[in-house]
């Protein structure tokens, strides 16, 4: 065999070898399986669990007590109403009652970090009282069923001011097992308070909060 043939043998075998198509695997075959949607975080479960109760009442009774000032309690002996009154994209307004006193009302926020409590407290007159919007963001995700609300730096500052000082330590528990109970809570060391409402039984709503838009 001459050189051009030799060069023209190995010219064939070298492209030849380059040029033949590889099986495809399924690993390489285009995928059909749609996106996987992102899942709601437990903060998102817990604004649209409370967010679907706008517009209705719920009776509560206290359900945990340990602590607080000496005398009768008129958490324990009033009733205890609460309305989920108003409700847009971002904030969630929720009036509580405890027998004729209106003076209550709690402010539950989206904000860019999760979620945040605050309590709006007026006069009959409508007017703030003197210790008013204090309460906390969440630290932490939580769950669907449960959020905490750590005192803000704000409200501590406002809770020395009132030379309440205990306050200091203050958690707020909001709970909601939808279509069974929501569960209001404050704890702090020596003190563990809850009232749970019963989402099965919707009451008449109450009248509006004192100072209400």
């Amino acid at each position: 065999m001459d050189w051009k043939a030799w060069t023209l043998v190995c010219a064939t075998l070298v492209f030849g070898a380059g040029c033949t198509p590889r099986l495809l695997t399924p690993q390489d075959a285009p995928s059909t399986a749609a996106p996987e949607a992102p899942k709601p975080s437990a903060q998102q479960d817990f604004w649209d669990n409370l967010n679907a109760l706008c517009g209705k009442s719920f009776e509560g009774h206290v359900a945990a007590k340990v602590g607080g000032g000496p005398g009768p309690d008129p958490f324990e002996t009033e009733r205890l109403v609460m309305h989920v009154r108003e409700c847009s994209r971002d904030e969630i307004r929720v009036p509580f009652h405890v027998g004729a006193d209106r003076s209550r009302t709690w402010v539950f926020t989206r904000t860019a970090a999760g979620l945040r409590l605050k309590h709006d407290h007026r006069h009959e007159d409508g007017k703030e009282d003197s210790v008013n919007m204090y309460g906390g963001d969440t630290a932490e995700p939580g769950a669907p069923e449960r959020q905490s609300f750590p005192a803000d730096a704000y409200s501590r500052e406002l809770f020395v001011r009132a030379e309440i000082p205990q306050s200091v330590a203050n958690v707020w528990v909001a709970g909601l097992v939808p279509g069974t109970t929501f569960s209001y809570g404050l704890q702090r060391p020596g003190r563990d308070f809850r009232v749970d409402f019963d989402l099965t039984r919707p009451v008449p709503a109450p009248p509006p909060p004192w100072g209400a838009r």
